[in-house]
């Protein structure tokens, strides 16, 4: 009933805006996607920001103060996809980042691809497409609806991140890779080779100028908001013993990876800005006559975050440098296009909790989880209980996967294989709740734990049981921080539209990362992402 209404409201919305396809819809739509952005960072960093970068979303557009996934299993390549797609894992098929393949028995990457063959690297960084993900996305419509006159070009340092982003059709998606290369790549699934443009780029070897020195861009006296003090709860770099600006990371690097430290400080994302500039240049991107779709995806800020946690001096000074970046890409985007002709929206694919001995340390309940030994220390439970060994398959993304063939073989009695494993995981201090999948289409989706585990669980793909962890415990090292559940620290994340169409103003009302398709194909006036599931933000539209 809900989305019938919808239908008939949102021709409403264009006759009273006046939307035409052939002069009133922005040349080209932006999409920046900053990985592991909690919606507090925005609050927390504001006075270090200027007024042309995160702020120019408050000044001119609209904020969406209440955002969240609708799903429990926040990763990055989950939230790229259900960004893109208006839909949840359950519907779209990218569960997770890498997940157990019940069929081929063995895990598989979300945007991993042996059929196709890398460009502009001997390695097989290229070796990727988005086939793992079913329904099309915003700019696949975009592209439909313009007849494929238009471009649609994903970008980041992660593969996943520009491929998901950029669709199915897109017309380019490229990703940075290190190691002794430090070059930006793509697949065959969309070029034979890299355009002169990119191999200029890359020529130009712009790793090497910016593996130098990592200084914090204001005196980190400044930085009130964040933990200047030696502790323990940060990664180090190999070759320091302390977690400390400046970093020197010319010296650095050779012990690092080489061009992949590059991805684990703020230079990561000025890459990104100024390969994405090349691209709106050489690309012409929103000076032909149909909109482009253009998606930045900034992915240091995940790596940043993962080592040295949200507390860090590290990540207020990436954010700061952050806002920066963004500013430039305005400026560019304001001269070529001038004010009010493009449209810009701004999220994030996942938040982040805090270091869990941090919390601890301040008498907050928190803590850690390996699921490496929990795999034989649960087959031994079954065994003893059944006499039957190697009952599991596979643990992973919260997901057990029994062995059917055996359980069959033996005629076990699956449920009470299963109630006999859920009996075990409630013995463990980390679990908070069991459930069978089976038992996930009986819950009522009004409980909001509920409805997350259920977008989060696709029948082909995901387990026969799936456990749900304590709030701030986390599968993951003693030092830095991850992300992953559907609490509010990895749920809650920006959303800000501002440009052509965008009405100014901001909400408290709960809206969802499934929002932003719909929201803006009802801004072009386009057919919807085919297996879109969520609803317009009408008070974004002018």
């Amino acid at each position: 009933m809900k989305k019938i209404i919808l239908s008939a409201v949102l021709p409403l919305i264009w006759i009273s805006v006046g939307l035409s396809q052939s002069d009133e819809s922005p040349k080209l739509v932006v999409g920046i996607i900053v990985d592991q952005m909690r919606h507090d960072y925005i609050t927390r960093f504001w006075n270090h920001f200027g007024d042309d970068g995160f702020k120019r979303f408050f000044n001119e557009g609209f904020v969406a103060k209440n955002h969240h996934f609708n799903y429990f299993q926040t990763k990055t390549g989950p939230g790229h996809a259900s960004i893109a797609t208006g839909t949840a894992p359950s519907t779209h098929g990218i569960i997770a980042n890498d997940w157990y393949h019940k069929t081929l028995k063995k895990e598989v990457y979300c945007v991993g691809d042996t059929s196709v063959f890398s460009v502009g690297t001997k390695s097989d960084a290229g070796e990727k497409s988005p086939h793992r993900m079913h329904t099309t996305t915003f700019s696949d419509q975009l592209r439909l609806h313009y007849q494929f006159n238009n471009k649609s070009i994903g970008i980041s340092i992660k593969d996943r991140s520009a491929i998901l982003s950029a669709g199915h059709s897109a017309t380019a998606a490229y990703w940075f890779y290190g190691k002794d290369e430090g070059v930006f790549v793509s697949s065959s699934f969309y070029m034979k080779q890299l355009p002169k443009w990119v191999k200029e780029f890359n020529s130009k070897q712009y790793p090497i100028q910016l593996l130098k020195s990592w200084n914090p861009i204001k005196p980190i006296e400044t930085f009130v908001e964040s933990s200047s003090k030696h502790n323990d709860f940060e990664k180090l770099f190999e070759g320091i013993s302390v977690a400390e600006f400046p970093y020197d990371l010319e010296k650095l690097a050779p012990l690092n990876d080489n061009f992949d430290l590059l991805k684990d400080t703020p230079f990561g994302n000025t890459i990104v800005t100024e390969f994405s500039l090349e691209a709106f240049k050489h690309e012409e991107l929103g000076l032909g006559s149909s909109p482009d779709f253009l998606a930045i995806a900034y992915s240091s800020t995940d790596y940043i975050g993962h080592h040295f946690g949200i507390n860090s001096n590290e990540i207020q000074d990436t954010y700061i440098r952050l806002d920066l970046e963004i500013a430039q890409l305005f400026k560019a985007f304001d001269h070529q296009l001038g004010k009010g002709n493009y449209v810009v929206f701004l999220t994030s694919d996942h938040g982040a909790t805090q270091v869990p001995n941090y919390l601890k340390a301040n008498k907050i309940p928190a803590g850690y989880y390996q699921t490496k030994n929990l795999k034989s220390k649960l087959s031994k439970t079954l065994y003893d209980k059944f006499g039957v060994d190697h009952l599991i398959e596979n643990i992973s993304n919260n997901d057990v996967f029994f062995n059917r063939q055996l359980i069959h073989q033996h005629s076990l009695d699956f449920d009470l294989v299963l109630d006999v494993a859920k009996e075990y995981f409630l013995t463990l201090d980390f679990v908070d709740k069991v459930f069978k999948s089976t038992e996930l289409l009986q819950l009522s989706e009004v409980e909001l734990l509920h409805h997350l585990l259920i977008q989060s669980h696709h029948q082909k793909y995901s387990g026969d049981l799936i456990f749900v962890q304590r709030p701030s415990f986390i599968n993951y090292n003693q030092k830095g921080t991850t992300h992953g559940s559907g609490f509010n620290y990895d749920t809650h994340v920006p959303l800000m539209f501002f440009g052509k169409g965008i009405q100014k103003g901001h909400t408290f009302r709960r809206t969802e990362i499934t929002d932003i398709a719909p929201t803006l194909s009802a801004l072009l006036s386009i057919g919807y992402p085919n297996g879109s599931t969520g609803n317009p933000i009408h008070e974004v539209l002018n």
